[in-house]
């Protein structure tokens, strides 16, 4: 008779060597646990009867009084029990049967499979869970995160945009500031403009007014003429500038000129100079330059400068002057 194989799953770890040997024990002792527990349940029961005695006593006898004597009621007749039928007696059961070792190793390792598929499913449902907990901790945190993110960034736009509006604004209040002083500069100008051509025009009208006079008292008469034997003029007096009034008015002008460079030679500036009848200077312009266009543009800004040449010997400003300028006379 061979022995039977015993069944091995395919995920079962190897047999450990003496494994066969304490599986036999096991199962030995097994058959012989469960075999007294059955005989031990086969034993019959029998009722027991408790009897108990009392006694009751007194340190010092004392008679008792007599009780009242009632009529007894008339006794009612017993019915006779009838007689009970005798149980038959329970049958021992059988011991039950011894196990097979084989089904109970087969159970063991169907259990102990059993147990660690149990565990490895508790394991994943473990890791599972705690991969769900880290993923979600996680999207928490990139959540906040992404928040964090897009706050920030909307408070950058925000100061961004408020910087650019602000610097806009600034911008718009420089530019109304800047034509605000342009068009206070403009109508400055045209003021002043205006007020020299006032002045010119009264001035020139001031002149001819002068010229008007001066031939009313030509037309008046000739006798009081001042000029000399030779003279084909009409006037009364010569209206010509001394001989000295050129080197006066040069000697005016020439302490506001500034040259910064150095002059090579000596060159000669002509200039022609527009005076109103009370000295103020109205015009100037170069006749015959230089050849050194600094000297001739220092010249000009001299003359600007000087703004009101002094009256000639008798008391008059010829209208137009024409002056030379030269660097080192």
């Amino acid at each position: 008779m061979t022995a039977k194989a015993t069944p091995h799953l395919e995920f079962a770890p190897p047999e450990p060597p003496g494994m066969g040997r304490a599986w036999l024990v096991a199962v030995v002792a097994h058959a012989l646990l469960f075999l007294a527990l059955g005989l031990a349940t086969a034993w019959k029961t029998q009722p027991q009867t408790l009897q108990a005695e009392a006694e009751l006593w007194s340190a010092v006898p004392q008679a008792a009084a007599p009780r009242l004597q009632e009529p007894l009621p008339k006794p009612e007749p017993v019915p006779e029990p009838e007689p009970q039928p005798t149980p038959p007696a329970k049958p021992t059961p059988p011991p039950p049967p011894a196990p097979d070792p084989a089904l109970a190793l087969k159970d063991a390792q169907i259990a102990l499979e059993k147990k660690k598929l149990d565990d490895k499913k508790k394991e994943a449902e473990k890791l599972k869970a705690e991969k769900e907990k880290a993923e979600k901790e996680k999207a928490i945190k990139d959540k906040a995160a992404q928040e964090k993110l897009e706050k920030a960034k909307a408070e950058k736009e925000k100061a961004e945009k408020d910087k650019a509006e602000k610097a806009k604004l600034e911008k718009e209040k420089l530019a109304k500031e800047k034509k605000a002083q342009e068009d206070k500069e403009r109508e400055k100008k045209k003021a002043a403009e205006k007020d020299k051509a006032d002045k010119a025009e009264k001035a020139e009208a001031a002149r001819a007014d002068a010229l008007r006079q001066e031939n009313l008292k030509r037309m008046q008469g000739m006798a009081g003429a001042s000029g000399g034997e030779n003279a084909t003029g009409t006037a009364l007096k010569s209206s010509g500038p001394s001989a000295t009034y050129a080197g006066r008015l040069v000697g005016r002008i020439k302490p506001n000129i500034t040259y910064p460079g150095d002059m090579v030679g000596n060159p000669r500036a002509e200039v022609e100079v527009r005076v109103a009848p009370d000295g103020t200077i109205q015009s100037r312009r170069i006749l015959q330059s230089s050849g050194n266009k600094a000297w001739d543009e220092a010249v000009l800004r001299a003359i600007d400068k000087t703004e009101i040449l002094p009256k000639d010997t008798d008391g008059r400003v010829p209208p137009v002057i024409v002056l030379g300028f030269r660097p080192l006379d």
